[in-house]
């Protein structure tokens, strides 16, 4: 139950939004909801030992005859997951206060309903759900990018939003088929774990939801899509993408994809750390040459990623360990480089990084707190604990 109040907390105060029409009411409103929610986070964080994992699970039957419940816990993956996005929640939403926006009612109620869905993501049990989950979570950032974006947002969110759903019905194709493989005819994921599959089905299995997730992340080369939608995206939304959304592909690579086909894994790993290694060095080379300061974040993301992907199919402990906890600091990092960026474009009105020399003389608290953000997200790569162990 207290797994339940996660998503319907800020589900709740996406509907309270809509019934408000004062404009500053609404933002602090939503602050409100947001802080609320990553209180009650930091309660089941530091208390997560000590409450019944009872209290943290809920199973009901929805349509029974399919197979399909409403099955939803919080473990030690999920719990980090969480506490991410509800540690960013806030920030975000306080990025948009001192900014003249359109339709303010509306971008704060898709805000808040992102934030129910992707912890419906990072929570749920049964396929059907975390597909529901990992699709809605897709509307309100399409919305945000389409209505608040910059110059070609139709063209890019039309972009952005077919390889997504393309994606995602890959990853329906193969819960269906896992779904024919289970013999009471289930969509849970324990029933998933517990499957002995061959080695052919894993393989077919294994590709289809890795495509959905090598977009959500994205990996190289299913990229193409990201660079534009968060340059393109308002801030508010290049930092959910980029802070939180993209974790969604990590997430459920390490949830569904290593423990159903470890078979595949083995056996086509190695080809998707090439890709991811190849991600790498190709952002890192795209990012020095822009000239766009959103931009260049957008490209060393993707090198970021392509870390966090090789991280995942190398296997072990070490790796998967590293992983979560770039996860976790990528989000942070990230979103306060975007953070970085608008300010910056807020009072210079312009991202050309040759523009915007002489920062330092007129702003130093400011040059000191990029310059921090910056450097932890330069010693992300490198402090993983897992690379020492990737490479031996």
């Amino acid at each position: 139950m207290l797994t339940l109040l996660l998503i319907l907390i800020p589900l709740s105060g996406a509907l309270l939004l809509l019934s408000i029409k004062n404009e500053a009411v609404i933002k602090r409103t939503a602050l409100f909801v947001s802080l609320l929610q990553l209180a009650f986070t930091l309660y089941l964080f530091f208390n997560f030992n000590n409450i019944c994992y009872c209290k943290l699970s809920l199973n009901i039957q929805w349509i029974s005859s399919l197979g399909i419940n409403f099955h939803i816990a919080l473990d030690g993956i999920s719990l980090l997951l969480v506490l991410l996005t509800n540690i960013l929640s806030p920030i975000i939403i306080l990025a948009g206060f001192e900014r003249k926006q359109i339709k303010v009612k509306l971008l704060y109620a898709l805000i808040l309903l992102m934030q129910s869905a992707l912890i419906g993501v990072f929570v749920s049990l049964n396929a059907i759900l975390f597909y529901i989950f990992w699709e809605l979570a897709l509307i309100p950032i399409y919305f945000i990018v389409l209505i608040w974006g910059g110059e070609r947002r139709n063209a890019i969110t039309l972009k952005f939003f077919i390889y997504t759903l393309l994606g995602s019905l890959f990853m329906l194709l193969a819960f269906i088929f896992l779904y024919k493989l289970t013999p009471s005819g289930s969509f849970e994921l324990n029933e998933f774990y517990a499957l002995n599959i061959s080695k052919q089905n894993q393989s077919l299995i294994f590709f289809f939801m890795l495509l959905a997730f090598a977009i959500k992340m994205p990996l190289f080369p299913f990229h193409t899509w990201q660079p534009d939608t968060y340059t393109t995206a308002p801030t508010q939304g290049s930092m959910l993408l980029s802070g939180i959304m993209l974790k969604m592909g990590i997430y459920g690579a390490i949830r569904w994809l290593l423990p159903v086909t470890p078979i595949a894994v083995a056996q086509w790993g190695n080809i998707v750390i090439i890709f991811a290694i190849s991600g790498i060095v190709y952002a890192s080379f795209l990012a020095l040459k822009q000239k766009d300061l959103k931009m260049l974040i957008a490209y060393s993301s993707i090198a970021h990623v392509g870390l966090m992907a090789a991280g995942i199919f190398a296997v072990n402990i070490y790796s998967l360990q590293g992983v979560i906890i770039q996860m976790f600091a990528h989000g942070i990092f990230v979103v306060g480089l975007f953070y970085v960026a608008d300010i910056i474009e807020n009072r210079t009105n312009t991202r050309q990084i040759d523009a915007l020399g002489g920062i330092r003389n007129k702003a130093g608290n400011f040059t000191i707190m990029f310059y921090i953000i910056l450097l932890g997200s330069i010693a992300l790569p490198i402090t993983n604990s897992f690379i020492g162990e990737f490479f031996l």
